[in-house]
């Protein structure tokens, strides 16, 4: 597996394998596994070269940083990983975001704990909190840096005015947003923003949370309590919409001789290419075959053609990626 530099912080650069592995895979989210099962993978992940690992506190309430922690006592030295805090879930199921100092900190301190290592490579904000300056919370977030907790921060879902505001507080190395076919707003004046302050962009939910691996090919693939049914795109008439552009990008993948998932990635390569940024996709699956196709897209090519092929088929998607759309930097770039 190829490596690359995802950004500079303040420690230095950060070189993680080209592709990473996303944990939220492994909760039940999207059906879950057995812990055992759930390490197997993990494993698997981390034997085909894949050995940046992004997890966060709120997956499972922390029993994915407890599973990443399981993985970690054996193999510390051979991965990166990268954790988040500032999601807080109340007791009536909604969510907001928190971002005080001393909640920083405290969660650190838990996250540290639960992942069983005395340093987080790569420390993200989950979700700004607008009840709190961004100085602050980043502030917070430096002070662990300084401590040597934390060796690099990122942000997730912030916009490009935010993402500028913070990297003066402190140099950030990443930013996490969805960024795939499906989603593309992130392109606009964010991308450009990383490009121009040399920051890396790690794009989650790079297959749009499966459904450009190819795992949803009707409503009734989607349980009644799968995650997806919370957002936008899996309505069932938006669903309908957007399979028949899921075959355009399927047959597209088929003339060139690779998967759906492969061609998906290699997309977001070439776009990170053309916009002059270091792309670190992060898919998860629960199935070790998948992430050994997934990690072949680093090698794959596309034509010019081919990527304005996808780009059409991506102008065409029907619905948005968040219901509250301020919760993502979408609703608060548009204003």
């Amino acid at each position: 597996m190829e490596t690359v530099t995802l950004g500079t912080g303040s420690t230095g650069p950060l070189t993680v394998s080209a592709l990473g592995f996303g944990g939220m895979a492994l909760t039940p989210a999207y059906g879950g596994l057995p812990a055992g099962d759930a390490l197997a993978v993990l494993h698997a992940a981390v034997d085909d070269g894949i050995t940046f690992l992004d997890t966060a506190n709120v997956y499972g309430d922390g029993t994915n940083e407890e599973l990443m922690g399981r993985l970690l006592a054996d193999r510390r030295d051979e991965v990166v990983v990268a954790t988040k805090f500032g999601i807080v879930h109340g007791a009536d199921g909604t969510r907001h975001a928190r971002g005080d100092a001393d909640y920083v900190r405290r969660c650190a301190e838990e996250s540290l704990r639960r992942l069983g290592t005395d340093v987080i490579d790569l420390y993200y904000l989950h979700r700004r909190d607008l009840s709190v300056p961004l100085s602050e919370t980043v502030g917070a977030m430096a002070s662990l840096v300084e401590a040597g907790t934390v060796r690099h921060l990122g942000l997730c879902e912030v916009t490009a005015e935010e993402l500028r505001e913070a990297h003066l507080v402190h140099p950030i190395t990443a930013v996490q947003s969805e960024w795939s076919v499906f989603s593309r707003d992130v392109e606009r004046a964010v991308v450009p923003a990383c490009a121009d302050l040399g920051i890396g962009v790690v794009p989650f939910s790079p297959l749009g949370r499966g459904f450009l691996a190819g795992a949803v090919r009707s409503a009734a693939d989607l349980g009644p309590d799968d995650a997806r049914h919370d957002f936008p795109r899996f309505d069932p008439a938006n669903l309908e919409a957007n399979l028949a552009l899921l075959a355009e990008i399927e047959a597209a993948a088929h003339e060139t001789g690779i998967t759906l998932a492969e061609m998906s990635l290699a997309w977001l390569y070439a776009k990170g290419e053309d916009a002059g940024v270091t792309v670190v996709p992060i898919p998860g699956s629960r199935h070790p075959e998948r992430n050994r196709q997934n990690a072949a897209a680093v090698e794959i090519s596309l034509s010019a053609e081919q990527v304005a092929e996808l780009d059409s088929a991506a102008d065409r998607v029907a619905g948005g990626r968040s219901r509250d759309r301020t919760w993502v930097s979408e609703g608060r770039e548009d204003g």
